[in-house]
């Protein structure tokens, strides 16, 4: 599950057992991710606050799918396995549509995300790409470009944070050694219009 020791839900105790019950899927099911945090609740209640706000929040207005499939290709730049199979699956669940799905997945595993968008979706990867590679060569052309391809400012801060979630999400899992064992894949927060539920599905 992970290089560190982690509570299970069955021997979780207050705070902790608060935030499981809150996080928790079917059949008390809590990510591997998630339960590394367990030796820290404090860092848990962070984590979760941030995913869910970033990527599940409802006045984001890029397409949830869209946010996913940016954190796939993150994930899949970072090495990341854990991150890209939760996250192809819910992007894939998104879409409704297997064959697109597999398509946009193995444009970014070919490093050419143009096989499979164009336009905004493709300006919205671009970016994401570079930001994971070569941040410090960010620059206001950059952002001119995403303007260009008809972004508005929010939706481009929507990109750079769920970049920058994935980066943290990436070395959280790489650094502990989580893994995938016992996780159900490709579950995500509920209810999207309320901020605090936190339970997946």
């Amino acid at each position: 599950m992970t290089w560190i020791t982690t509570i299970e839900f069955e021997n979780a105790t207050g705070k902790l057992k608060e935030l499981y019950e809150r996080i928790k899927g079917p059949n008390n099911n809590v990510d591997n991710i998630m339960m590394a945090h367990s030796l820290r609740p404090h860092s848990m209640e962070g984590h979760m606050a941030l995913y869910k706000n970033v990527i599940h929040h409802p006045r984001n207005t890029l397409p949830k799918w869209l946010l996913e499939a940016a954190g796939v290709c993150v994930s899949l730049l970072n090495n990341c396995e854990y991150c890209v199979e939760h996250h192809y699956e819910g992007m894939r669940k998104l879409l409704n549509n297997d064959q697109r799905s597999s398509d946009i997945r193995k444009s970014f595993e070919l490093r050419d995300p143009g096989k499979a968008l164009t336009g905004i979706e493709l300006a919205v990867i671009e970016y994401a790409i570079k930001l994971t590679h070569s941040p410090e060569k960010i620059a206001t052309e950059d952002i001119d470009y995403l303007r260009k391809a008809g972004l508005e400012d929010g939706q481009i801060l929507e990109i750079n944070q769920v970049t920058a979630y994935f980066a943290y999400a990436n070395r959280t899992v790489l650094g502990l050694g989580i893994n995938k064992t016992g996780d159900i894949i490709g579950l995500s927060p509920n209810d999207g219009e309320d901020m605090d539920n936190w339970t997946h599905s």
